[in-house]
C-alpha cells in the first residue's frame, strides 16, 4: 500500500480480532459514508446516523436474505419494530435475518484512529458470527482492507508519523514486557520528539549559516562563521540513537538458547522450569527426548527462543540418532548454548570434547544440586575451556542449579543475560530506534552531520556545509515520514496484519 495505490476515503472493512472462540469479536470499518452504509444493516439506523463521535449505540446487525438492504427510512424502521419480540430477544421481521446483538462504537472525522469516519462493530466472538458480519459489510459496499491500511490511513491523514506507526506493529509482535515497554515509548512519541529536537539543532545552525551567506563578514575561516556547538550536540545524540539499535533489536528479535548435554542431564526439567509449565516429558529413562522442542520465554525481559534437545550419546536407535544429529545442528545456530551436566555424575571426556569443540558462547550448567553431588562437580571444568570462555567474555565458566527447587536459576539468568547483552542494558532514559530502516536513516544523518563539521574545518565553502546539513535533515525526515519514498511505505505497511 503506497500513496499511488491509495483511494482517499474509500470505505474499507476487516475483522480486527482473531478468528477463534472468544467473548467478543470486532469488525472494523472506515472511510467516506461508512456510518451510512452500516446503518443499512442496523436495527436502529436513525440512532446510528445521529450518534455523536466517540459514543456507543446498541442494536442488531440484520441481513435481508443476502441482498443489500436499502438505506433505512422511518417507514423501514417502523416496519422492523412492528412485530414485537420478547425483551432481549432477536427481532423478528419478515425477510430479514438478525445476525447478532451488537454494540457499535462510532467515531467521526477527524477524531478517529484513521482520521476518517469509523465504526467498530462489537459482536459475540464466535468465528461464524464474526465472518458473517464481515461478509455482510462486503456485500453492502465496503472493500476488504489491505494489510496495515488503517494505520496507513492514519499516517496519510496526519494522525501519526512513521515512528509511531512502526511502534504499533512492534507492540503487536512483542514477546516480553520489556520489548513491549520500549515499543510503547516510541508509540507515545519518544523517538519522534528526539528526532524533532535534533532536527531543530540542525535547522538553527542552517539559519545562522544562511544569514552569514546573505550578509558575509570578514571571518578568518569558514569554521568561525557559525556556532558549531549545536552540530556537535546533534552528532552526540545521533550517535546515541545509532548505538541504541543493537540493544533494541535484541529485545525485538530475541535470541536462540539451546539446551544440550548427555541423556538424563536434566535438559527437559530446566526447559520446563524456565517456561514455568510442564511442556517437556521428564523421565529417569535415558533417551526420553528424541526430538527437539521449542518455545518463547523471557529471561530478564529478553525474548528467548528456547530449545530442548535430545541427549547427546552414541546410539543404534535410528530415530534417536536422528534426534542427536538435529541437536548438534541446533547448537551450531545458537546464540547461547547451555551445556547441562548431572552433578551426581560430574563431567566426563565426552562432555569435555563437546565443550572444547563448541564455537558458540557456552555455559556449563551443573544440574540436580538438590540431590547428592560429587565433591568436585562444580569445579571439574578447567583448562582449555576456562580460557575459551574467558576470551568469549561470559563472565564465568559454570553455574549450579536445581530445576526442582529453583536454586541457582537467578545466577544462570544473569550469566545468560551477560552474554547476549554484551554490556547493553534495557534501562534507557533516552529514546531508542525501533527498526533497521530507522537505524540506516539515522546513520546516514550522522555521517552527513559529521561531514559538515569536516567541511567547515577544511575551509570548504558554506554552501558545502549547507548541503551536508540539508542531506542530514532529509535522512531524519525519512525516519518520521516527512520525506519517504513510496517503496519504503509499501514495505512498512505490508508487514502489518489486515485489521491494523
Amino acid at each position: 500500500m503506497t500513496p499511488n495505490q491509495y483511494t482517499p476515503e474509500e470505505p474499507i472493512t476487516s475483522i480486527a480480532t482473531a478468528l477463534a472462540p472468544a467473548a467478543l469479536g470486532i469488525v472494523r470499518v472506515s472511510g467516506k459514508n461508512c456510518i451510512e452504509l452500516v446503518s443499512k444493516v442496523f436495527s436502529r439506523p436513525k440512532a446510528l446516523l445521529e450518534a455523536p463521535g466517540n459514543t456507543l449505540v446498541y442494536g442488531w446487525i440484520l441481513d435481508k436474505g443476502g441482498e443489500s438492504l436499502p438505506l433505512a427510512t422511518t417507514a423501514a424502521t417502523a416496519s422492523f419494530s412492528a412485530t414485537p419480540s420478547p425483551k432481549g430477544s432477536a427481532p423478528k421481521t419478515s425477510g430479514i435475518a438478525a445476525l447478532d446483538e451488537v454494540m457499535l462504537a462510532v467515531y467521526r472525522a477527524p477524531k478517529s484512529f484513521t482520521g476518517e469516519d469509523m465504526v467498530e462493530i462489537f459482536c459475540h466472538g464466535g468465528p461464524s458470527v464474526v465472518t458473517a458480519i464481515q461478509n455482510l459489510m462486503l456485500k453492502i459496499g465496503f472493500r476488504q482492507a489491505n494489510r496495515g491500511e488503517y494505520t496507513f490511513r492514519a499516517y496519510i491523514n496526519g494522525k501519526t508519523d512513521l515512528t509511531k506507526a512502526e511502534a504499533i506493529k512492534e507492540i503487536i509482535d512483542s514477546h516480553t514486557d520489556v520489548s513491549r515497554s520500549h515499543a510503547a515509548g516510541r508509540l507515545s512519541g519518544s523517538l519522534y520528539k528526539e528526532i524533532d529536537s535534533i532536527k531543530k539543532l540542525i535547522i538553527d545552525t542552517l539559519a545562522a549559516i544562511e544569514v552569514e551567506i546573505e550578509y558575509p563578514e570578514d571571518e578568518e575561516t569558514i569554521a568561525d562563521s557559525f556556532d558549531r556547538a549545536d552540530i556537535e550536540t546533534a552528532i552526540r545524540r545521533l550517535q546515541s540513537l545509532v548505538d541504541s539499535w543493537k540493544s533494541e533489536k535484541l529485545y525485538q528479535d530475541g535470541v536462540r538458547v539451546v539446551l544440550a548435554g548427555r541423556t538424563n542431564a536434566g535438559k527437559s526439567s530446566l526447559f520446563n522450569a524456565i517456561l514455568k509449565e510442564e511442556r517437556a516429558i521428564v523421565s529417569d529413562i535415558e533417551g526420553t527426548t528424541r526430538d527437539w522442542l521449542e518455545s518463547w520465554a523471557s529471561i530478564n525481559g529478553i525474548p528467548v527462543r528456547l530449545f530442548d534437545t535430545a541427549g547427546l550419546r552414541e546410539t543404534s536407535d535410528v530415530i534417536e540418532a536422528k534426534g542427536v544429529e538435529i541437536s548438534r545442528n541446533l547448537t551450531k545456530d545458537a546464540d547461547v548454548v547451555l551445556y547441562l551436566v548431572d552433578s551426581s555424575s560430574g563431567i566426563n571426556d565426552e562432555d569435555k570434547d563437546f565443550i572444547k569443540n563448541c564455537r558458540e558462547p557456552l555455559i556449563v550448567v551443573y544440574t540436580k544440586t538438590d540431590v547428592q553431588t560429587l565433591p568436585d562437580a562444580g569445579t571439574a571444568c578447567t583448562g582449555s575451556f576456562a580460557s575459551k570462555t574467558e576470551d568469549g567474555g561470559t563472565g564465568g565458566v559454570s553455574c549450579r542449579i536445581s530445576s526442582k527447587t529453583g536454586e541457582g536459576m537467578a545466577e544462570l539468568y544473569e550469566k545468560i543475560t551477560a552474554i547476549i547483552t554484551a554490556g547493553n542494558t534495557s534501562e534507557r532514559e533516552q529514546a531508542g530506534l525501533g527498526s533497521a530502516r530507522q537505524k540506516e536513516a539515522v546513520a546516514e544523518a550522522l555521517e552527513c552531520t559529521k561531514h559538515a563539521i569536516i567541511s567547515a574545518d577544511d575551509n570548504y565553502t558554506l554552501d558545502a556545509v549547507v548541503q551536508d546539513l540539508e542531506d542530514a535533515l532529509d535522512a531524519l525526515g525519512e525516519v518520521t515520514g516527512d520525506v519517504t519514498p513510496d517503496d519504503v511505505l509499501g514495505s512498512i505497511f505490508a508487514n502489518f496484519c489486515v485489521g491494523k
